[in-house]
């Protein structure tokens, strides 16, 4: 039990480290498995704008994007300090690695949505984590490191000394985001493709209840200035393509309307990609921006076309305007990557059909059918724990893969076929047939990318699929169990599942 529940420990003090931090190492861990981007393995920019804050300030860094290129372990057991950033789906990998750097003597730092969430949980393997925007606590953080004394004034510490543990209360986030340098990509040290991501704002004014968004970086929109915008898209090679990392690029749509005009202006006109809402098509000066400006894609949270399910997902919209909205971007030549989350506690298999049935018939580009995930941090993972709906707490399967809760309408194994079934759908060869028909070659290549993606999915998740068709205690009212019974039943075969696979990877080893 924490002795400081996020209260401040002013009194708490560590040890001064036995040479100071120079050497520093910042580790994203890969993957779990394939997804729809995988194509596109792109780096989060977290550990890319700390980096250039560290070298600042005098240290040397290093950066290992592990879905871009292989972690250095000797370049990792010689640094002074290492830093781990994780998402959920990471976590196991994060924890394993901070576990394997703790034991070479090296002192371990995590950060991420994460950790942010449950420091406790990272505290059994890491030296201490850094909870939200980390770029106003790095430096501070090394500086009591370094001098053994002030890790109770570190905003967003959690950290353990002898058998206590200390959660600083959260400080201020980043109130100018001006004043971030840009992401340093060099530090990757690996081919970034032609796709690069540039972030203009932090937050989002919306709260869906399966985000984790509002949680990390409020709902307070934060942007940085249009003129800033530009300079850092003026270092880029005109010839790749932008993706604009916002959580919601045109929430506030007067600023969003001011960038893309200075852009127009300024000739800086380069392919982007953003995420948006269905609503931002009701502003058809915008959308005139949005084509001008040469916007050529944009992802769009439809989540779902059952209104019960909208409403309980806080999404205030109804399928007759995602409908207009799909009209609107083709109208204006942008194409539509409709993102729909299914399993919400007002679907059953019937809304899940139609909403993979909605995606064909309004000619949506492409599509991602993710199962609804209860992320720590999220509305929707408070419910699931206070419910007791939780099947595992295997952080690898929180990838939107996965079915790791137990619907409500739905039985488990229903939800996942469903899944499966969607994506099969969409991507069938009659599909792919249709773009030929039309010409359209952009959208053959997509759908048979993505259809090659779904069947190496499905080839390597073949023992989770056969695990989850034996959830005979698939609906709990079904057969006169609990939840919780369920869901211990459900999760032995899920961890059996995850120890068949590591040994079938230690005899695969073997056998080399």
């Amino acid at each position: 039990m924490a002795d400081f529940l996020f209260g401040a420990a002013p009194a708490a003090k560590g040890g001064a480290m036995k040479k100071p931090v120079k050497k520093i190492v910042l580790i994203e861990p890969r993957s779990p498995d394939y997804h729809i981007f995988s194509r596109y393995r792109l780096p989060r920019l977290g550990a890319l704008i700390l980096g250039p804050i560290l070298e600042q300030a005098g240290h040397y860094v290093k950066v290992f994007v592990e879905d871009m290129i292989e972690i250095d372990f000797k370049a990792v057991f010689e640094a002074d300090l290492v830093g781990i950033s994780t998402i959920t789906s990471t976590a196991p990998r994060a924890y394993a690695l901070a576990a394997q750097i703790k034991k070479h003597g090296v002192p371990v730092v995590m950060g991420g949505p994460h950790v942010t969430w449950l420091p406790d949980e990272a505290l059994q393997y890491t030296d201490y984590v850094l909870r939200g925007e980390a770029e106003g606590s790095i430096l501070p953080f090394i500086n009591a490191i370094d001098t053994g004394e002030g890790l109770g004034d570190v905003p967003g510490l959690s950290f353990r000394v002898g058998n206590h543990t200390y959660h600083n209360p959260m400080g201020e986030r980043c109130p100018d985001l001006d004043s971030l340098p840009f992401p340093d990509f060099s530090l990757v040290r690996a081919n970034l493709g032609s796709i690069r991501p540039v972030m203009t704002s932090r937050g989002c004014p919306h709260d869906c209840s399966f985000c984790t968004v509002t949680g990390m970086f409020g709902r307070a929109y934060r942007f940085r200035s249009k003129e800033n915008v530009l300079r850092e898209l003026r270092t880029i090679d005109p010839k790749q393509v932008i993706f604009f990392y916002d959580d919601n690029f045109a929430a506030n749509r007067n600023r969003t309307k001011e960038l893309l005009e200075l852009m127009i202006e300024e000739k800086i006109t380069p392919k982007w990609t953003a995420q948006v809402r269905c609503d931002v098509t009701k502003d058809r000066e915008l959308m005139e921006l949005f084509r001008r400006a040469n916007c050529y894609y944009v992802y769009v949270g439809i989540e779902s076309v059952n209104p019960d399910s909208l409403v309980a997902f806080n999404k205030k919209l109804t399928v007759e305007q995602i409908e207009e909205s799909v009209k609107v971007f083709h109208e204006f030549g942008i194409r539509v990557h409709g993102m729909f989350v299914l399993g919400s506690d007002e679907d059953t298999v019937a809304t899940v059909r139609e909403t993979a049935k909605f995606a064909k018939k309004n000619q949506i580009d492409t599509v991602q059918f993710m199962i609804l995930t209860p992320l720590p941090g999220s509305q929707q993972y408070r419910q699931m724990v206070e419910e007791n709906r939780l099947l595992t707490t295997d952080w690898g399967l929180y990838d939107a893969h996965h079915v790791v809760f137990q619907p409500k309408r739905m039985s488990p194994l229903e939800l996942q076929v469903e899944n499966f079934r969607a994506m099969r759908s969409f991507y069938s060869i009659s599909q792919i047939l249709h773009r030929i028909s039309k010409l359209d070659l952009i959208g053959v290549f997509l759908k048979s990318y993505a259809r090659r993606l779904e069947r190496n999915w499905s080839a390597r998740n073949k023992n989770y699929y056969n695990v989850v068709k034996q959830m005979k205690t698939d609906a709990a009212d079904r057969v006169n169990l609990t939840w919780a019974k369920a869901r211990d039943d459900i999760a032995r075969r899920i961890q059996e599942f995850k120890d068949r696979n590591v040994a079938n990877a230690a005899k695969a080893k073997e056998h080399k």
